[in-house]
């Protein structure tokens, strides 16, 4: 009887868990009419046969002229996912599966298959928008809300590997993963996931258990070309965003504020008063940029923006990048130990080059060693090449010595210590003595023609 009871006490709870986990039929049979997957034909490989034979002596040429015809160039082929979100044709996609692309094709669910004009890209994002002639098409809907959380079911329709119309499932394991480019652009708060997502899953929807799209299927981490239960999506409000804008205009504007930022660490957050880590600390400020006309400076530490809070540096373009250029909002800053809050009309995306400064050894020294630095007043025509009006150039930092301790190295170009800008070696002289032994003090540098802040500690003793 006991074995009796405890069997279906076993079966009961596994009823009820079958009963606890969500059913994806529905989802699918309505969604999926509306999922894609694009075939893509690349730009032929030209192997540079001519342009080689043309190189050799006239007799060799003449040799590999009898061997035959050239080698024709090779054609690449490649495929993605995509789903429709216009009933007239429009379709959404990753910008790197059709990046390079001389004919693109999408193929619907019931293998009817369209030529596909591409509208517009945007790297940045990885998002593409493709038209093709077609009316009355099943469409899927972007979520309105950002109201993803962690740990619910998420599911994935495409073609990996070439399967078509797969369907995968999962949860959302973080949210707001910053994954800058190759280029260093970090404008998409992706979303991770477990769900299994392989090559040819890119640019398919990511789907809540409403049937809404969440995201864009992107990219995925690997070691071995498969899934191993790290993929992630961008968000449907960049999706909304970026889509809308290429579908308009061909073309995608950003926000802009015009910053070089960092992270703050518990150093940093001691030296400025801060509770804990927390915040985008402003490095560097463009000049005639939004930022500069906002009246935000090096040393600000941005703690909100539009009213959503900057937990970390890599928060600040994802917030930043959807607003509109000419929208004017608010910006919490913390400034000499208090917050203040600032007016900002944000501007559009726009980029520059840095010139870098490298060190040199001092025939005399100007100075000697502070915190472990030797350090001399800047040359004008250094200052000049870094934008700058002054500074102080360090020559040689001591091992073991408060400014090996922080970061500092031979070639940091200094410009403010605390609140004090510094422009000279009495500058620095001066800002020095009103330190108190033990406190921990922001030191900005610029570095390889980077700007950057770091964190120094007042010695107990004199060096």
């Amino acid at each position: 009887v006991m074995f009796i009871s405890a069997f279906w006490c076993l079966i009961g709870v596994a009823s009820l868990s079958s009963a606890a986990l969500p059913d994806f039929t529905e989802i699918v049979e309505a969604s999926s009419p509306a999922v894609v997957k694009i075939l893509v034909e690349y730009e032929a490989e030209n192997p540079r046969y001519q342009e080689e034979l043309e190189e050799l002596p006239e007799s060799l040429r003449r040799f590999f002229n009898f061997r035959g015809r050239p080698p024709v160039p090779r054609e690449r082929a490649g495929m993605g996912s995509g789903f429709i979100f216009s009933s007239d044709g429009f379709v959404i996609t990753n910008h790197h599966v059709v990046d390079g692309a001389k004919h693109v094709v999408v193929r619907l669910p019931n293998r009817q298959e369209f030529d596909a004009e591409i509208i517009g890209t945007d790297p940045r994002s990885d998002l593409a928008v493709l038209k093709i002639v077609a009316d009355s098409l099943p469409i899927l809907r972007l979520a309105d809300d950002g109201a993803v959380k962690v740990g619910q079911w998420v599911l994935a329709i495409g073609s990996p590997f070439g399967l078509d119309f797969s369907v995968t499932a999962g949860i959302v394991s973080a949210l707001g993963r910053s994954l800058p480019t190759t280029s260093g652009d970090n404008y998409v708060p992706f979303i991770q996931t477990d769900v299994a997502i392989n090559p040819g899953n890119s640019g398919g929807p990511l789907f809540n258990l409403e049937g809404e799209v969440i995201g864009v299927n992107s990219q995925i981490f690997t070691r071995s070309g498969g899934s191993i239960g790290l993929s992630f999506a961008i968000p449907a409000v960049v999706v909304q965003n970026v889509v809308m804008q290429l579908k308009t205009s061909g073309e995608v504007t950003r926000g802009w504020l015009g910053v070089s930022i960092q992270d703050v660490d518990r150093d940093l957050a001691e030296s400025f008063g801060l509770d804990r880590p927390r915040g985008a600390l402003i490095a560097q400020v463009g000049a005639n940029s939004p930022a500069q006309n906002a009246d935000l400076q090096s040393g600000d530490i941005i703690l909100e923006f539009d009213g959503q809070p900057i937990n970390t540096s890599s928060d600040l373009p994802h917030v930043v990048g959807l607003i509109a250029p000419g929208s004017k909002v608010e910006a919490v800053v913390r400034r000499e130990g208090r917050n203040e809050t600032l007016e900002v009309v944000v501007g559009g995306l726009d980029a520059g080059e840095r010139p870098s400064v490298s060190g040199r050894m001092p025939d005399a020294p100007d100075s000697d060693a502070i915190f472990g630095m030797i350090l001399e007043t800047a040359d004008e025509e250094m200052m000049a090449e870094l934008g700058l009006s002054g500074g102080v150039l360090v020559l040689e930092v001591a091992p073991e010595s408060s400014a090996a301790m922080a970061g500092i190295v031979g070639g940091d170009v200094v410009t403010r210590l605390g609140s004090s800008a510094i422009q000279s070696i009495n500058d620095f002289e001066d800002a020095v003595s009103r330190l108190q032994p033990g406190q921990s003090v922001a030191i900005r540098l610029i570095r390889q023609g980077a700007p950057l802040f770091l964190a120094i500690r007042v010695p107990q003793a004199e060096q």
